[in-house]
């Protein structure tokens, strides 16, 4: 049975933001790097324990599944994934 994937508003907006800033430099990129941000979070739905364990947190139900340069950082609640962030993956999150 497939898992619920829930997205919040906020989450959204950081990625149109960040398509509109890929845009300057090249629209074809900024379209195949969201496409590939939405086609991962809709593939969590089958397969949300496919993703790794985020290093920095070492929690089973957090895990992070990579879109060319960004971590789509992601929780498991019983049937629903959550997607918690969409990072660069050279930024270090800060788990305080």
């Amino acid at each position: 049975m497939a898992h619920r994937v829930a997205c919040h508003r906020a989450r959204l907006r950081i990625l149109k933001r960040s398509h509109n800033t890929f845009s300057a430099d090249s629209s074809a990129y900024a379209a195949t790097v969201v496409k590939t941000i939405l086609n991962t979070t809709r593939n969590l739905s089958r397969f949300p324990f496919a993703g790794r364990i985020v290093p920095e947190l070492g929690d089973e139900n957090i895990r992070e599944w990579f879109a060319y340069s960004y971590r789509v950082i992601y929780r498991i609640d019983d049937r629903v994934v959550t997607i918690a962030a969409i990072v660069h993956g050279k930024r270090l999150l800060d788990v305080e």
